[in-house]
């Protein structure tokens, strides 16, 4: 399978590529710094030096499929969504590239009442410095939900995302999970293997799912 990972350079986007290498896929990093995805991934890895918003259609064509790994400042989280409209815009009415975006974990459901667990984080002290990102990626899923004459699907982590080997796979819906020490987190090495998984044997379409650590 190609598939190419925007924000390759990232915590979350470079586990995914040395999964999806690992498995024998064949692995692009769309990033825009050249330099520092060789010194990631080597001098003999494939690699597409461009920003996200400036990648048209024939670049997309190219894969199987896209994991839009895509980390952006707090200030400007808005521009989840507007990424996540552009690959839409530019892939309406089509089945390929699968398009496959990591939201975050605030649009997930928690508590008795299946609140939005980004009604929690804005409770943490200091969120006003980083609560953009959840918030936004919360639009990006709501755009997506509207959307359904593009092959795309949607992965959020728990409550805690954070770098590190795969611990296992639970996967869950709507609601956020929790690890069998009863705390809420899913490392990168988790993620990659379930958009992975995914990828190789499509369960979900046109939705979100979340995973977590065993």
């Amino acid at each position: 399978m190609k598939i190419g990972i925007i924000g390759a350079n990232g915590n979350a986007g470079r586990a995914i590529y040395w999964e999806a290498t690992k498995r024998g896929h064949e692995v692009t990093a769309i990033v825009r710094n050249h330099k520092k995805a060789e010194d990631l991934f080597g001098s003999e890895a494939a690699i597409l030096a461009k920003d996200a918003f400036d990648l048209a259609k024939e670049d997309l064509v190219a894969f199987d499929a896209i994991v839009n790994a895509f980390a952006t400042e707090p200030a400007k989280a808005y521009r989840h969504v507007d990424l996540a409209a552009k690959l839409i815009a530019l892939l309406r009415e089509s089945d390929s590239p699968r398009l496959v975006f990591i939201l975050g974990a605030g649009s997930l459901l928690t508590g008795e009442d299946k609140h939005l667990f980004v009604d929690d984080i804005r409770e943490i002290p200091g969120h006003e410095e980083w609560i953009g990102i959840p918030e936004y990626q919360w639009k990006e899923l709501q755009f997506l939900r509207e959307v359904n004459n593009v092959n795309w699907v949607g992965v959020s982590p728990s409550a805690t995302f954070e770098p590190g080997e795969n611990k296992g796979i639970i996967l869950g819906k709507d609601e956020l999970l929790l690890a069998s020490d009863g705390a809420s987190h899913t490392t990168t090495g988790t993620m990659a293997a379930a958009i992975l998984d995914e990828l190789e044997h499509p369960i979900h379409h046109q939705e979100r799912f979340t995973v977590g650590d065993k």
